[in-house]
């Protein structure tokens, strides 16, 4: 079930507010959980089974991660059994098929095998798992005692999908106690329907105009239509995924949780190293804590380090998906990342704030080439074509869709900066009456609405991208 679907915004939601803010205190965790259970089985319902067996896991190796503290041995025993268990899992669903086709074409083999559809959202929930078991191994979490609770962090429906990552130790407080109130419920439905907006209008819109583009050969765009795809492209992704974090920072609002922010405006970043620290921090942050720096992070010779970035970056690319052009994705934000701490850094930071901005562009650009692409072959033909090497400078197609689609980008352009958020604001802040302003931004956030469920509603396209992953 995606948040934006009409089943989702008129039925689903509503009734499980609805039931969250009738029971009692002690309910509302009760009501919760059976609700995120029932979200996720919605399309997929016998892997709620596996999902039950990862919290099973999960909550018994951290309780007796816990209570072997006063034996290391064994308490480093069940952190390795736990995540090399929760990494089984997830390598299995997600990269037995891969490992297989490239077996075979190595080695001319014909080994069959069944293709399973991979459980939404496992290498979500289960990195928040890894999180809460290294965690208690380190003493920077306490082990949750109530399973309900534990169960709650692990299937909470408005995280569950597609993030942000949230450490055990960012809600263990608010899994017990948390408050609600109407002034935190208006700012979660504010957030929500931000998101939807972000994900309804302008990323499906995106989307489609990406999809014409992708549907030609590589060989037969023109420049303009090339780096029109790109550009597409990036915009789709980043206002689908960023929209999903925003639906769910506002979901996790209006049920009394607080998530940390997963994007800060990446496409407004003067180097890659910096747009890194914008796009999905949730997921950076998570390397950094549990992989990076247990590889000895920065804290060693630069030979070491630049070790420690490329495993990190192979490891991301694995991450987002079971192919090679995902590794190649991976490796090749390690390079620009090596190079930019240990060979050009310094100079870029000489250079006019503009010409940083085009420099990231276009890296950023490049490397959703390869993140699109369905084999690294596809890869090289597009970007071949993005410097003349398909059919030309500029084409009729290239041509139609830049002018028939210029608001759209202007749009997105305005809203991929703060500037975005400052015009839909501006009306409220000008108005300086209380009563006024809410007023005046409920009129305003009711109207992207019924134009969010507008554009639902007439446009058949409604992919989510970070499904897959």
């Amino acid at each position: 079930m995606l948040f934006s679907s009409i089943t989702f915004l008129f039925l689903f939601l509503p009734v499980v507010l609805a039931v969250y803010y009738l029971v009692p205190g002690k309910a509302k965790s009760v009501i919760l959980l059976m609700a995120s259970l029932i979200f996720y089985a919605w399309g997929e319902p016998v892997y709620v089974v596996l999902m039950i067996l990862s919290i099973l896991l999960n909550y018994f190796c951290g309780r007796d991660i816990k209570e072997n503290e006063d034996d290391p041995g064994k308490a480093k025993f069940n952190v390795v059994f736990a995540v090399s268990a929760n990494l089984l899992i997830l390598g299995f669903f997600k990269y037995y098929g891969f490992l297989l086709d490239t077996f075979n074409a190595m080695f001319s083999a014909d080994i069959a095998y069944r293709e399973l559809p991979l459980p939404v959202g496992i290498s979500f929930y289960t990195f928040q798992a890894i999180s809460y078991i290294v965690d208690i191994y380190r003493g920077k979490a306490q082990p949750q005692k109530n399973i309900l609770y534990f169960a709650l962090y692990i299937t909470m429906f408005p995280q569950l999908i597609a993030g942000p990552i949230v450490r055990y130790a960012d809600i263990e407080i608010q899994l017990k106690y948390r408050r609600l109130s109407a002034q935190r419920f208006g700012q979660g439905t504010m957030y929500f329907i931000i998101g939807l907006a972000k994900k309804t209008i302008i990323a499906n819109s995106m989307g489609a105009v990406f999809e014409q583009i992708s549907e030609m050969p590589a060989g037969s765009l023109s420049v303009l239509t090339a780096w029109l795809g790109a550009f597409s492209y990036a915009f789709q992704i980043y206002f689908d995924f960023s929209g999903y974090s925003d639906m769910a920072i506002g979901l996790g609002k209006m049920f009394g949780f607080e998530f940390k922010k997963n994007f800060d405006y990446p496409y407004v970043s003067k180097s890659v190293t910096e747009f890194w620290r914008r796009w999905h921090i949730s997921l950076s942050t998570w390397f950094r804590e549990y992989v990076y720096i247990p590889l000895g992070g920065n804290r060693c010779s630069a030979f070491r380090n630049i070790c420690n970035l490329m495993i990190v970056w192979a490891l991301t690319g694995m991450w987002h998906g079971a192919a090679w052009n995902f590794i190649a994705w991976g490796v090749y934000y390690g390079v620009i990342l090596v190079m930019e701490k240990y060979v050009w850094g310094a100079s870029l930071d000489s250079f006019p704030n503009v010409v940083k901005h085009i420099y990231t562009g276009i890296m950023v650009l490049v490397g959703w080439v390869f993140f699109f692409s369905p084999s690294l072959g596809y890869t090289l033909r597009y970007l071949g074509a993005m410097v003349g090497g398909g059919a030309g400078i500029v084409d009729r197609q290239g041509a139609f869709l830049f002018f028939g689609h210029w608001l759209l980008y202007l749009i997105a352009v305005l809203g991929s900066s703060a500037l975005g958020m400052r015009l839909v604001t501006a009306v409220p802040r000008m108005t300086s009456n209380g009563r006024a302003k809410a007023v005046v931004s409920a009129v305003i956030y009711m109207g992207i609405f019924v134009i969010s469920v507008a554009f639902l509603v007439t446009d058949t396209f409604n992919p989510f991208l970070y499904f897959r992953f």
